[in-house]
């Protein structure tokens, strides 16, 4: 996988590095002492040469690693707070909440492996170098495991239009968030299996927020 940017770079320094691409003009000290103490082998490009290889904002770097290695399920049950994502599928919104979860403290994530958003080199850079403090699972059938951890003493706690002001649902003890679909929002089935319904109160034209911003919001309540 091919990642870049400056936080990024912070962040993948201790992985298994293939190569490294720098513009002939980067300066950052602690990048480059880093590279310079693990001996790796640095290709110095002109910035028309970076461009053409990532479209993003690389800010002079870009980084050869090996693909993202998610966690098995039964590492994200050890925590009091997991947040499940319903078939996300815009890489900016997952990056976005992988950097809320950090930032409230929390460090589990569960993904479908199908039809689902995964860990890209745009979440790395939009996560800001936090996905190293974050653990995410990939699980085959969200339904499944919802169950599987219903047993484990989770509750449920599904976001929809429908339900419950998400400033009146109890949030102690062990606990599920499921964030739907930017579209579609949750899933028939994996609604259905949820213990409580948490809204948020629309009071002006639109109808929804983003997926991100919404999950920001049920996050920080959840920490309250």
């Amino acid at each position: 996988m091919r990642v870049y940017g400056k936080n990024v770079a912070k962040e993948v320094l201790n992985k298994n590095i293939k190569r490294v691409y720098l513009s002939k003009n980067f300066n950052d000290k602690e990048i480059l002492n880093e590279l310079k103490e693990r001996n790796i082998q640095i290709r110095y490009v002109d910035k028309n040469k970076l461009n053409s290889m990532e479209k993003g904002n690389h800010q002079g770097i870009i980084i050869d690693i090996d693909d993202y290695e998610y966690y098995p399920l039964d590492e994200i049950e050890k925590e009091e707070v997991i947040i499940m994502l319903d078939h996300l599928e815009d890489p900016h919104n997952f990056g976005a909440i992988i950097r809320t979860v950090e930032a409230a403290g929390y460090k589990s994530i569960i993904i479908p492996k199908d039809r689902s958003v995964e860990v890209t080199p745009t979440v790395m850079k939009v996560s800001a170098g936090t996905l190293e403090n974050v653990k995410i699972a990939r699980v085959n059938n969200l339904v499944n495991t919802i169950n599987e951890l219903k047993k484990q003493g989770y509750w449920i706690i599904g976001t929809a239009m429908d339900g419950t002001d998400y400033k009146n649902i109890d949030y102690k003890g062990k606990i599920v968030i499921i964030i739907g679909n930017e579209g579609k929002g949750m899933s028939r089935l994996v609604k259905e299996n949820c213990d409580f319904i948490a809204s948020i109160p629309m009071n002006g034209k639109v109808n929804s927020l983003n997926a991100s911003v919404a999950a920001a919001l049920i996050i920080y309540e959840a920490v309250r």
